[in-house]
């Protein structure tokens, strides 16, 4: 291995951070976003989301129907450049019904910052997201945000995240007052007290008066109860929280937890400093050759995210991948490791919402866009030199089943073609019946509005009007063994045998006593409410 690429290597690693964001919806995740960009010079001025008014559209909220309804419903990647380090930032959807897209957008994310609404602490999104979080092993930094609004102790929320995630938290900063008399944080780490001032908005960086602890000035600039409140805080705090501990951090098992207001800024880049200094930087990959370093001499990477339409001028289709290990260069050819076949990768992009740049270099840790001619799947791997294939993302289980149908013959090519190209994405899952005369597709959803989205982008993009059938199951599993094991059991009740979209049998049921029902009557049949996507397989489509 050349020392030139290997030391090359090492420094773009060292100065590459990723992070995902996870928070229940209305949390102000855009919000946060947004400022992130702010403070990166991504953006020069912060547009705040509003649902159902013409002003300003949130910068990653990009996709038609979420600019009309003021929600996140596809993943977005945004790289910006702050203090010489790369941050790719992983903006996932809030609204509860995306829970898998924000799976799969986990699948590539080395950290996971946690945002809590001060007023609500926990909610169930946040529980859900944390559990897959935990299932990686992936670091988790708490933002609580919303200290600009009445909101509930900071110590209540922090023993909440304790008692209810099993998570040490350790308090990075701590806010000074809530509400209206919110008037900046102290940063425990450098023993100084941040006030600030409010802009327009937040629109514009807030402008930032750092003292130091003990300074007499403080005593004319912050009320004297607060200031007693901050001391009584502090003294608590450092009597019964445990010290920072960064391995048990990188473990997933201790937060550091900031306190601050995206919307006014108060607390933004103080947070984004020391995301820099504590989070884990571009890591080893799990691969059929073992683990891989992202110092491996030769390029690899995966699939975790497939969209159609950015660009509806452009009917174009981008496959997201993450960079894994070596060095991604304009025009290389890869070989692709379900296919066999030797792609070229001509246009690869940076990607920052809608809008695209052309890249010639990406490194590990990285996010590119290629344009995907229908070549690649979610979960797909292409590298360089020795075939490796990355493990697969799994498919959530769906609660939510309905029949869509074409009412316009004329606009058959364009349905399937709508279909196929929503599944690839991720947008629903897609099964079919297994009695070859029902042609229908069968949409599979974690949620209600995953239905709508299809049909909104079906006339939107594809000009096709389609008919919704909702089918009485909420409980779906797949399958082991297949189709071989299926056969061995004999007739089955209470439930209806479909394929998925890679031909694979799956089993629906209208509740969860009828699958566990069906379980004791047939132990040797196993079930599961997850199915690995599978790289060496190909969708089937039903013609």
């Amino acid at each position: 291995m050349s020392t030139d690429l290997e030391l090359e290597l090492q420094n773009a690693v060292e100065l590459r951070r990723n992070f995902a964001i996870i928070s229940h919806p209305d949390a102000g995740k855009t919000t946060l976003t947004e400022k992130l960009l702010l403070y990166g010079g991504a953006i020069h001025e912060a547009g705040a989301v509003k649902a159902r008014r013409a002003q300003r559209k949130a910068t990653s909220d990009w996709m038609a129907m979420e600019q009309q309804r003021g929600i996140s419903i596809t993943s977005t990647v945004l790289q910006f450049t702050y203090q010489n380090y790369r941050i790719n930032l992983l903006d996932t959807p809030g609204h509860q019904d995306f829970s898998e897209d924000t799976y799969r957008t986990l699948a590539a994310a080395d950290n996971a910052v946690m945002l809590i609404d001060a007023a609500k602490g926990l909610e169930p999104q946040t529980r859900k997201l944390f559990e897959v979080c935990k299932m990686r092993g992936i670091p988790i930094f708490t933002f609580v945000n919303k200290l600009d609004r009445p909101g509930r102790e900071p110590l209540e929320l922090l023993d909440e995240i304790e008692q209810e995630l099993g998570l040490q938290t350790y308090a990075v900063n701590w806010p000074i007052g809530m509400g209206d008399r919110f008037k900046g944080v102290f940063d425990r780490h450098k023993q100084q007290i941040h006030l600030f001032e409010r802009s327009a908005h937040g629109s514009k960086e807030a402008v930032d008066t750092v003292i130091d602890l003990g300074n007499p000035q403080i005593e004319q600039l912050l009320e004297q109860d607060l200031y007693y409140q901050l001391k009584n805080d502090l003294e608590l705090l450092e009597g019964v929280g445990p010290d920072l501990d960064l391995d048990l951090v990188h473990q997933g098992k201790m937060t550091p937890v900031f306190f601050g207001s995206a919307m006014t800024n108060f607390g933004v880049e103080l947070f984004l400093k020391y995301f820099l200094e504590y989070a884990l930087k571009p890591g080893p990959h799990q691969s059929s050759l073992g683990e891989v370093y992202p110092d491996y001499p030769e390029f690899s990477g995966f699939v975790f995210k497939l969209q159609a339409n950015m660009d509806p001028k452009h009917r174009d289709r981008v496959a997201f991948v993450r960079v894994c290990t070596g060095k991604f260069e304009k025009d290389m050819t890869v070989n692709h490791a379900r296919t066999g076949k030797v792609v070229r990768l001509s246009r690869p992009q940076k990607l920052f919402a809608q809008e695209r740049e052309s890249i010639d270099v990406a490194y590990p840790g990285d996010v590119i866009g290629l344009n995907n001619p229908g070549v690649f799947a979610i979960g797909d791997t292409i590298y360089t030199g020795q075939k490796l294939e990355y493990e697969g993302i799994p498919y959530f289980s769906p609660e939510l089943f309905a029949t869509l149908r074409n009412p316009n013959p004329s606009k058959f090519k364009q349905f399937q073609k709508g279909v196929s190209e929503l599944r690839e994405e991720g947008a629903v899952q897609i099964m079919y019946s297994v009695d070859e005369a029902k042609r229908d597709p069968i949409l599979a959803a974690v949620g209600q509005l995953q239905f709508e989205v299809v049909q909104f982008r079906l006339m939107n993009e594809y000009g096709v009007e389609t008919i919704l059938d909702l089918l009485p199951y909420s409980v779906a599993r797949w399958v082991e063994g297949g189709w071989e094991a299926l056969s061995k059991i004999g007739r089955l009740f209470n439930t209806t045998t479909v394929k998925d979209s890679m031909g694979r049998p799956v089993l629906l049921f209208r509740n969860e006593w009828n699958c566990q029902q069906l379980q004791e009557d047939h132990p040797d049949l196993k079930l599961s409410a997850i199915a690995p996507v599978f790289s060496s397989q190909q969708p089937v489509v039903n013609n």
